[in-house]
């Protein structure tokens, strides 16, 4: 039978390529209109805040009007997994965010953090000490802060929630000033990378309840199975996924929190391809001669064309195996994460009933207090007294053309604290709702305040990058003998 190329809108041709393009890239209004300017939006770095942000702000307003009881009865609504007779699981829906998607964002982190370590900022360790110093101040004297005015009293556990920086709304920060020297913002990305590296460690450590060690045995039983199938060079994504899940129902039910099974996939994720890219070329051109040495007469038969369709699944396993997994998850899952994963537990989470007391009284709540001067002062202090520390005994340096200006304001911009610090609150007081309102009151607060500082110091208290010291002078030239 012959090919023959029928006229269709999302069809062009040039010469003899034919290039179908997807729906999104169709001219009728609704991709035009709607999906190419969303897709535009989603790869600003500023997105992922606009949608945390507005995702907040609506929980927010719903938790102080008259659907505030809707809002909370619909999260606090309980699901059931029974198998027979037994109980397996029962959650609230809030539990499954918290628990369950929140999971896959700390997966996503651990990706990060691996990449980073292997191929990126991270990998230049001297470059890296310098922010990852910096995160160290950061993450002790807010926690040091929150413990000074919280001390002895029922809420001095929650000494972990002003540790967190919110990597989305600093970035943003940084993002809509402009001027900032790239090395600023890789200074804050390294920074925010290292704290949250340090936030998983606090939850897994201090933030257990419970703890039962047949199951914790348990799921790091699946987890070393994870390491297993992936030097086995498994390529099945379904067999990693339900290790995963299994690894994850270990872990909650040993009391450590689920997601730190996330956590886990996320750092055995394998970071090499399967397939050296080298041999890329060499491979597909051979299986691109296949497909032409069947088409060369001009006719398609039904035995070619089935063998055809086996040629380019091994071209499609060929480009897979070309890029590492670790690339691929991220690819993947992170743009769920940002988009859907985080705004939905803003959404559930940030419904916080402002008190109808006085200003006064709520701004002198112990958890509030320790909560956002934590975030406001203390990560400032921290952040860069550290980075200045280090910087003086010569453990590492700044990046170029960033001043200590520059570092007093991404030290108060790394003061906002919301999806890991609104998570560390749910860890902190699970039976005590009250002061987790409080706490997360306090984030709120101060995130707002550190964003709002840390703009106008970036903004107008930046001054010129330092001058480059003037070079020796070059020693004279000998004149030539004559």
């Amino acid at each position: 039978m012959t090919n023959e190329h029928q006229a269709d809108p999302i069809v062009e041709t040039s010469g003899d390529q034919v290039v179908a393009h997807s729906w999104s890239a169709r001219d009728t209004f609704v991709p035009r209109a709607i999906v190419r300017p969303m897709q535009r939006l989603m790869d600003l770095e500023v997105s992922t805040a606009i949608a945390v942000l507005a995702a907040a702000v609506l929980a927010l307003v719903i938790a102080n009007t008259g659907l505030q009881q809707d809002y909370e009865s619909f999260w606090t609504s309980e699901l059931h997994l029974t198998v027979g007779s037994f109980d397996v699981l029962h959650l609230s829906l809030r539990d499954v965010v918290n628990d369950g998607l929140m999971a896959i964002f700390f997966m996503v982190v651990a990706l990060e953090i691996k990449r980073e370590w292997l191929f990126g900022q991270l990998r230049d360790r001297r470059a890296a000490a310098t922010p990852i110093i910096a995160a160290l101040g950061g993450m002790i004297v807010p926690a040091g802060i929150y413990a000074m005015v919280n001390a002895g009293g029922p809420a001095s556990h929650g000494w972990g929630i002003p540790m967190a920086t919110d990597i989305a709304f600093a970035v943003a920060v940084l993002a809509a000033v402009p001027g900032v020297p790239a090395g600023a913002r890789l200074f804050l990305l390294t920074l925010a990378i290292a704290d949250d590296l340090g936030a998983i460690v606090v939850i897994a450590i201090f933030y257990a309840h419970g703890l039962s060690f047949a199951w914790l045995a348990a799921a790091l039983g699946f987890i070393a199975l994870t390491a297993v199938l992936a030097r086995m060079r498994v390529r099945s994504v379904g067999a990693f996924a339900l290790v995963g899940l299994l690894a994850w129902f270990c872990m909650h039910e040993s009391g450590v929190h689920a997601t730190i099974a996330g956590v886990a996939m996320g750092f055995l994720t394998p970071a090499w391809s399967l397939l050296a890219p080298q041999d890329y070329p060499k491979v597909a051109r051979g299986l691109l001669g296949t497909i032409e040495e069947r088409l060369g007469d001009g006719r398609l038969t039904h035995d070619e064309h089935a063998l055809n369709h086996g040629t380019f699944r091994e071209l499609a396993r060929l480009s897979t195996e070309t890029q590492s997994p670790l690339d691929r998850m991220e690819h993947h899952l992170s743009t769920w994460s940002a988009f859907v994963i985080v705004p939905i537990f803003a959404f559930a989470n940030a419904g916080v009933v402002i008190p109808r007391t006085p200003v006064g009284d709520w701004l002198t709540d112990p958890v509030v207090v320790g909560v956002g001067v934590g975030l406001v002062l203390g990560k400032a202090i921290g952040v860069y007294a550290a980075a200045a520390l280090a910087t003086r005994l010569g453990l590492g340096t700044l990046p170029e053309g960033m001043t200590r200006t520059h570092l007093l304001g991404v030290a108060v911009c790394a003061g906002v604290g919301f999806t890991v610090a609104m998570f560390v609150a749910n860890l902190a007081f699970p039976q005590e709702p009250h002061f987790a309102e409080s706490a997360k009151l306090g984030i709120i607060i101060g995130s707002v305040v550190a964003g709002i500082l840390g703009y106008l110091l970036l903004r107008f208290g930046s001054g010129r990058p330092a001058p480059a010291a003037p070079a020796a002078p070059a020693a004279p030239t000998p004149e030539p003998a004559v």
